[in-house]
């Protein structure tokens, strides 16, 4: 079960698939007694898949067979006892996925030629991934964060490490010529080295940056590498060999002090655009010009969603058991910002109270 995304993930979820491709979004539950009817309620929508397959002219027995061999696989691969908020099962002839979000979804069975990934979009979104590097003179590590979780990244060159034993150290140190490990050569190519790969890291992934280690080990990334400019360094040593609890627990306080600084640029952005003519509000509004293309920002509430049925034009409001409701247009509004290049900021509850919960700033 998958909990962290890379933007390569993403496009290749999004690629259209071999009909049929079953997406199943379920609400999911962290805690005693909501989650024991988390595996009860996965499986009817297990079910309720199946039926459709069945009752589905366009779909072949081996095709049939294929998918709902892959959605058992799936459900067989869920560990509901270690449940986010919600849970994401894709299946499609040959493959099959599963993702658990830190953000509510709705309850939904779908079956198309692609999956349902919006409300992964908008969890990918809202979850903001950052990347923490912590430095030392024998081993610079990456990790990979969403939300209060970093975990280990092995697949950009990290962990780099290298031996320090100096088989004439006590001759050095005893006349005084043992140099500190950050002023030494080797250890200078070293740190480029990990700037170098860091900076092939960074032209794909997006994200901020986060840097730990003892102020002389930051002191000379920065003066030999160009990759971590920019960074919130936070001087804490000893986490280069530490575990991600201690990671994540280290650059919490850069984290909420970033976080802040967003929603406050993200508000005064609003007031600008307001005073410019390129503002909007309100989920129609924004979900018109989020169709257009217009969204040069989009800003929503964290926990913000309505149910509504499409109009003419228009969108109106709608109940959760209307059948031609769409329950998640909030994220289907992030989706298309994303697309057409918006940037999303998620903010607070409550602090687009007079903009209807949603707003953006326009491009023109």
């Amino acid at each position: 079960m998958d909990t962290s995304l890379t933007s390569a993930a993403l496009d290749e979820l999004r690629r259209q698939r071999p009909y049929p491709a079953v997406s199943l979004t379920l609400p999911t539950h962290r805690r005693r007694p909501e989650n024991a009817q988390d595996p009860v309620r996965l499986n009817n929508l297990v079910q309720e898949a199946v039926r459709r397959l069945e009752a589905d002219p366009g779909v072949t027995a081996e095709r049939r067979d294929d998918v709902v061999a892959r959605l058992g696989e799936a459900v067989a691969e869920t560990d509901l006892a270690h449940a986010a908020d919600g849970l994401l099962v894709f299946a499609a002839p040959g493959e099959h996925h599963v993702w658990a979000v830190d953000r509510p979804v709705p309850e939904r069975v779908v079956v198309a030629d692609s999956f349902l990934t919006r409300n992964l979009v908008a969890a990918d979104a809202a979850a903001r991934r950052y990347w923490v590097l912590t430095v030392a003179a024998d081993r610079i590590a990456l990790w990979a964060g969403r939300g209060e979780r970093v975990t280990h990244d092995f697949d950009h060159g990290f962990p780099m490490e290298r031996d320090l034993d100096d088989p004439d150290a006590e001759r050095k140190e005893r006349i005084g010529d043992l140099p500190s490990a950050f002023r030494d050569e080797r250890t200078r190519q070293f740190f480029r080295d990990a700037d170098a790969a860091l900076t092939v890291l960074l032209a794909t992934e997006r994200g901020p940056l986060y840097v730990t280690g003892e102020p002389a080990a930051l002191s000379l990334l920065g003066e030999v590498g160009d990759a971590a400019h920019g960074a919130v360094q936070v001087p804490f040593g000893g986490l280069a060999h530490g575990t991600a609890d201690a990671v994540a627990r280290a650059v919490a306080p850069a984290r909420a002090t970033d976080a802040e600084r967003l929603v406050a640029e993200a508000l005064a952005g609003l007031d600008r655009a307001r005073g410019g003519h390129t503002y909007a509000a309100g989920v129609d509004e924004v979900w018109q010009k989020a169709s257009d293309g217009r969204i040069h920002r989009l800003v929503v509430e964290e926990n913000f969603r309505v149910t509504v049925r499409a109009g003419e034009g228009h969108l109106e409001p709608a109940q959760d058991s209307d059948l031609d409701a769409v329950h998640d247009v909030v994220d289907e509004i992030v989706e298309s910002a994303l697309e057409t290049g918006a940037e999303v900021v998620f903010v607070p509850d409550d602090a687009l109270t007079e903009a209807g919960h949603i707003a953006a700033v326009l491009r023109f």
